[in-house]
This record gives structure tokens, sequence and C-alpha cells, in this order.
């Protein structure tokens, strides 16, 4: 699916889209940033240019910020697994429980080996069941 994602519509936007990632992997996020907004500017209906931009957002702990292109991203292309566990961990990261738990439900019904799946197991994060305490042993007594 990554592969599919990241093919841009044509040439110019990959090579936006490229130059976009390498910046953001070399933590140049200002300049990550500028080439995303480009891309969305050249490309409004390219859901992995706003994928891209958000995920930028998210490494700056800018998670509110990270929402509204996530949203764009999944109206754009409803089965995009990387958009929905980004959105279930941007809410998480706004303390939004009840929402990154449905949003990460969501991208684990499309891809239950996500490795974002250690949340919601029993006692992760997102889990509506706590992990329940292991009852004492005889040398804890």
């Amino acid at each position: 699916m990554w592969a599919f994602w990241a093919q841009a519509p044509d040439a110019r936007a990959q090579a936006i889209l490229d130059r976009g990632m390498t910046r953001r992997a070399a933590f140049d996020f200002l300049g990550a940033l500028a080439d995303f907004d480009l891309l969305i500017a050249y490309c409004p209906d390219y859901a992995e240019g706003y994928n891209q931009r958000a995920f930028v957002h998210y490494l700056r702990q800018d998670y509110a910020t990270a929402l509204p292109d996530l949203d764009r991203a999944i109206a754009l292309s409803p089965r995009h697994v990387a958009a929905l566990s980004g959105r279930a961990l941007s809410l998480f990261g706004l303390q939004r429980i009840s929402e990154a738990r449905a949003a990460l439900g969501a991208a684990l019904i499309l891809n239950p080996w996500l490795p974002e799946r250690s949340l919601a197991i029993p006692g992760g994060a997102l889990s509506q069941e706590p992990v329940q305490p292991a009852p004492p042993s005889g040398e804890d007594l």
C-alpha cells in the first residue's frame, strides 16, 4: 500500500513529495512543511500530501494541527491506513482517548498487524480492558 500512496500524480508532484520526505527524514521539519504545503497547493486532491504534512506536525508534537490534514487525507482516501493510525496517535497525544480508540479500531480493521495495535491490547494505552494484576505468589507474602 505504501508504494501506492507514495506514487504522486505526476513527475513534478513526485519530486516535491520526495524532497519533502527527504527533508523530514533529515529533521528539517520547516523545509518539509514548505514542500508539503507546495505539494498540497499543486495537487489538492492527493491524500499523501496531507498525510505527510500531518506526519511532520505529529513529529513536532503539534497534534491539533495534524488532525485537519489527517481528516482531509482520510476523506480523499478512506482506506489510508497510515492516516487512520496517525489520526489515532494524534488524538491520543491530545488525550482524546475514546476518539483515539475508535480511530485505531478503524485502522486495525484494514491492517490488524499495525505496530500501533499494541496500544489496543489489554493493558495498552487505548485498551478498554486494563491488565489485571497477577495474584500474589507465596513469595510476595
